[in-house]
Protein backbone atom coordinates (compact mmCIF):
# COMPACT_ATOMS: atom_id res chain seq x y z
CA UNK A 1 0.00 0.00 0.00
CA UNK A 2 1.29 3.45 -0.88
CA UNK A 3 1.70 5.51 2.26
CA UNK A 4 0.54 9.12 2.27
CA UNK A 5 3.97 9.97 3.62
CA UNK A 6 5.46 8.85 0.31
CA UNK A 7 3.48 11.34 -1.77
CA UNK A 8 5.57 13.60 -4.07
CA UNK A 9 6.47 16.98 -2.73
CA UNK A 10 6.34 15.97 0.93
CA UNK A 11 8.90 17.97 2.88
CA UNK A 12 11.90 16.36 4.50
CA UNK A 13 11.45 14.81 7.98
CA UNK A 14 13.23 17.68 9.65
CA UNK A 15 11.50 20.49 7.78
CA UNK A 16 10.45 23.28 10.13
CA UNK A 17 6.78 24.26 10.12
CA UNK A 18 6.05 27.68 8.63
CA UNK A 19 2.43 27.45 7.40
CA UNK A 20 0.29 25.52 9.90
CA UNK A 21 1.72 26.27 13.36
CA UNK A 22 -1.41 25.21 15.28
CA UNK A 23 -2.13 21.91 13.61
CA UNK A 24 0.42 19.89 15.62
CA UNK A 25 -1.22 20.28 19.05
CA UNK A 26 -4.64 19.84 17.44
CA UNK A 27 -3.58 16.49 15.97
CA UNK A 28 -2.12 15.28 19.23
CA UNK A 29 -5.08 16.42 21.32
CA UNK A 30 -7.67 14.89 19.01
CA UNK A 31 -5.87 11.55 18.89
CA UNK A 32 -5.70 11.37 22.66
CA UNK A 33 -9.37 12.34 23.08
CA UNK A 34 -10.27 9.51 20.69
CA UNK A 35 -8.28 7.12 22.90
CA UNK A 36 -5.97 6.06 20.06
CA UNK A 37 -2.33 5.16 20.42
CA UNK A 38 0.16 6.69 18.01
CA UNK A 39 0.54 3.30 16.32
CA UNK A 40 -3.22 2.72 15.91
CA UNK A 41 -3.90 6.19 14.50
CA UNK A 42 -0.94 5.97 12.14
CA UNK A 43 -2.08 2.59 10.82
CA UNK A 44 -5.60 3.87 10.10
CA UNK A 45 -4.20 6.92 8.29
CA UNK A 46 -1.70 4.94 6.22
CA UNK A 47 1.26 6.60 7.93
CA UNK A 48 4.20 5.32 9.90
CA UNK A 49 4.12 6.02 13.65
CA UNK A 50 7.32 8.03 13.29
CA UNK A 51 5.76 10.19 10.59
CA UNK A 52 2.62 10.86 12.65
CA UNK A 53 4.82 11.68 15.63
CA UNK A 54 6.65 14.31 13.56
CA UNK A 55 3.28 15.81 12.53
CA UNK A 56 2.19 16.00 16.17
CA UNK A 57 5.40 17.69 17.26
CA UNK A 58 5.39 20.19 14.40
CA UNK A 59 8.55 18.82 12.79
CA UNK A 60 6.67 18.02 9.60
CA UNK A 61 3.80 19.64 7.70
CA UNK A 62 0.76 17.51 6.81
CA UNK A 63 -0.41 17.43 3.21
CA UNK A 64 -4.08 17.88 2.38
CA UNK A 65 -4.61 14.11 1.87
CA UNK A 66 -3.13 13.52 5.33
CA UNK A 67 -5.42 16.13 6.89
CA UNK A 68 -8.44 14.57 5.20
CA UNK A 69 -7.50 11.09 6.41
CA UNK A 70 -6.84 12.24 9.98
CA UNK A 71 -10.03 14.32 10.09
CA UNK A 72 -12.07 11.23 9.18
CA UNK A 73 -10.32 9.12 11.80
CA UNK A 74 -10.82 11.70 14.56
CA UNK A 75 -14.43 12.46 13.57
CA UNK A 76 -13.84 16.11 12.75
CA UNK A 77 -13.25 18.43 9.80
CA UNK A 78 -10.13 19.83 8.17
CA UNK A 79 -11.29 23.31 9.21
CA UNK A 80 -11.38 22.19 12.83
CA UNK A 81 -7.91 20.66 12.53
CA UNK A 82 -6.63 24.00 11.28
CA UNK A 83 -8.29 25.80 14.16
CA UNK A 84 -10.70 27.74 11.97
CA UNK A 85 -13.80 29.05 13.74
CA UNK A 86 -16.98 29.04 11.64
CA UNK A 87 -18.80 32.40 11.48
CA UNK A 88 -21.82 32.79 13.69
CA UNK A 89 -25.17 32.70 11.93
CA UNK A 90 -26.97 36.05 12.05
CA UNK A 91 -30.63 35.27 12.83
CA UNK A 92 -31.80 38.54 11.22
CA UNK A 93 -31.76 39.14 7.47
CA UNK A 94 -32.08 42.87 6.79
CA UNK A 95 -33.89 44.17 3.72
CA UNK A 96 -31.48 45.18 1.00
CA UNK A 97 -28.49 43.43 2.59
CA UNK A 98 -27.83 41.31 -0.51
CA UNK A 99 -28.31 42.08 -4.18
CA UNK A 100 -30.95 40.13 -6.12
CA UNK A 101 -29.80 37.40 -8.49
CA UNK A 102 -31.49 36.87 -11.87
CA UNK A 103 -31.46 33.83 -14.17
CA UNK A 104 -33.92 32.81 -16.90
CA UNK A 105 -36.24 35.59 -15.82
CA UNK A 106 -36.41 34.38 -12.22
CA UNK A 107 -35.29 37.02 -9.70
CA UNK A 108 -34.08 35.81 -6.29
CA UNK A 109 -33.77 37.81 -3.06
CA UNK A 110 -32.04 36.05 -0.15
CA UNK A 111 -34.51 35.74 2.72
CA UNK A 112 -32.59 33.38 5.02
CA UNK A 113 -29.10 32.81 6.33
CA UNK A 114 -26.40 31.11 4.27
CA UNK A 115 -25.18 27.63 5.20
CA UNK A 116 -28.47 26.51 6.72
CA UNK A 117 -30.28 23.24 6.05
CA UNK A 118 -33.21 25.30 4.74
CA UNK A 119 -32.77 27.90 2.01
CA UNK A 120 -35.34 30.72 2.11
CA UNK A 121 -35.85 33.09 -0.81
CA UNK A 122 -38.24 35.76 -2.03
CA UNK A 123 -38.73 35.10 -5.73
CA UNK A 124 -40.25 36.86 -8.75
CA UNK A 125 -41.42 34.18 -11.19
CA UNK A 126 -41.94 34.97 -14.90
CA UNK A 127 -45.00 34.00 -16.95
CA UNK A 128 -45.18 30.23 -17.47
CA UNK A 129 -44.41 28.83 -20.94
CA UNK A 130 -44.25 25.32 -22.32
CA UNK A 131 -40.47 25.72 -22.53
CA UNK A 132 -40.14 25.95 -18.74
CA UNK A 133 -37.84 23.30 -17.30
CA UNK A 134 -39.30 20.34 -15.43
CA UNK A 135 -37.09 19.79 -12.40
CA UNK A 136 -36.46 16.73 -10.24
CA UNK A 137 -34.02 16.77 -7.32
CA UNK A 138 -33.77 15.51 -3.71
CA UNK A 139 -35.40 17.50 -0.96
CA UNK A 140 -38.63 19.32 -0.14
CA UNK A 141 -40.02 22.63 -1.35
CA UNK A 142 -42.54 25.05 0.13
CA UNK A 143 -43.90 28.13 -1.58
CA UNK A 144 -46.36 30.85 -0.62
CA UNK A 145 -47.84 33.23 -3.21
CA UNK A 146 -47.58 36.93 -2.34
CA UNK A 147 -48.74 38.61 -5.57
CA UNK A 148 -50.07 37.33 -8.87
CA UNK A 149 -51.06 33.75 -9.63
CA UNK A 150 -48.75 30.73 -9.87
CA UNK A 151 -49.14 27.64 -12.04
CA UNK A 152 -47.58 24.64 -10.31
CA UNK A 153 -47.28 21.37 -12.24
CA UNK A 154 -46.65 18.37 -9.95
CA UNK A 155 -46.34 15.14 -11.88
CA UNK A 156 -49.48 14.91 -14.02
CA UNK A 157 -51.45 17.41 -11.91
CA UNK A 158 -51.57 21.17 -12.50
CA UNK A 159 -52.50 23.57 -9.68
CA UNK A 160 -53.21 27.30 -9.94
CA UNK A 161 -52.37 29.15 -6.73
CA UNK A 162 -53.79 32.56 -5.80
CA UNK A 163 -52.28 35.13 -3.41
CA UNK A 164 -52.23 33.61 0.08
CA UNK A 165 -52.13 30.03 -1.22
CA UNK A 166 -49.23 27.72 -0.37
CA UNK A 167 -47.84 24.40 -1.59
CA UNK A 168 -45.50 21.93 0.12
CA UNK A 169 -44.17 18.96 -1.85
CA UNK A 170 -41.40 16.42 -2.29
CA UNK A 171 -39.09 17.78 -4.99
CA UNK A 172 -38.36 14.28 -6.29
CA UNK A 173 -41.80 14.69 -7.86
CA UNK A 174 -41.29 16.21 -11.34
CA UNK A 175 -42.34 19.84 -10.98
CA UNK A 176 -42.57 23.05 -12.95
CA UNK A 177 -43.31 26.48 -11.52
CA UNK A 178 -44.38 29.54 -13.46
CA UNK A 179 -46.65 32.58 -13.18
CA UNK A 180 -50.19 32.31 -14.50
CA UNK A 181 -50.31 36.09 -14.90
CA UNK A 182 -48.51 37.97 -17.68
CA UNK A 183 -46.73 40.31 -15.27
CA UNK A 184 -45.29 37.40 -13.30
CA UNK A 185 -45.81 36.51 -9.67
CA UNK A 186 -44.03 37.01 -6.37
CA UNK A 187 -43.68 34.27 -3.80
CA UNK A 188 -41.80 33.11 -0.74
CA UNK A 189 -39.85 29.94 -1.44
CA UNK A 190 -38.16 27.52 0.97
CA UNK A 191 -36.31 24.32 0.10
CA UNK A 192 -33.99 21.90 1.81
CA UNK A 193 -30.44 22.76 0.85
CA UNK A 194 -28.67 19.49 0.02
CA UNK A 195 -26.04 19.99 -2.66
CA UNK A 196 -27.34 23.00 -4.59
CA UNK A 197 -25.62 26.37 -4.08
CA UNK A 198 -28.17 29.10 -3.33
CA UNK A 199 -27.67 30.84 -6.67
CA UNK A 200 -28.35 27.61 -8.57
CA UNK A 201 -31.61 26.85 -6.82
CA UNK A 202 -34.13 25.54 -9.36
CA UNK A 203 -32.34 27.36 -12.18
CA UNK A 204 -31.59 24.37 -14.39
CA UNK A 205 -28.50 25.18 -16.47
CA UNK A 206 -29.02 28.93 -16.38
CA UNK A 207 -26.19 31.26 -15.49
CA UNK A 208 -27.20 33.60 -12.65
CA UNK A 209 -26.07 37.23 -12.59
CA UNK A 210 -26.39 40.18 -10.28
CA UNK A 211 -28.93 42.80 -11.26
Amino acid sequence: MEHLSDLPGDPSPDAAPDVLPDVAPQLRGLRRRRGLTLEAAAQRAGLSPAHLSRLETGRRQPSLPMLLALARIYGTTVSALLGEVPPEHDPVVRAGRSEPVEADGWVYHQAGGAGRALQALRVHVPYATRADIVRVHPGEEWLHVLHGRVRLALGDAVHVLDPGDSAHFDSLTPHRIGAATRDGADLLFVHTLLQSPAAELCLGDATPHRR
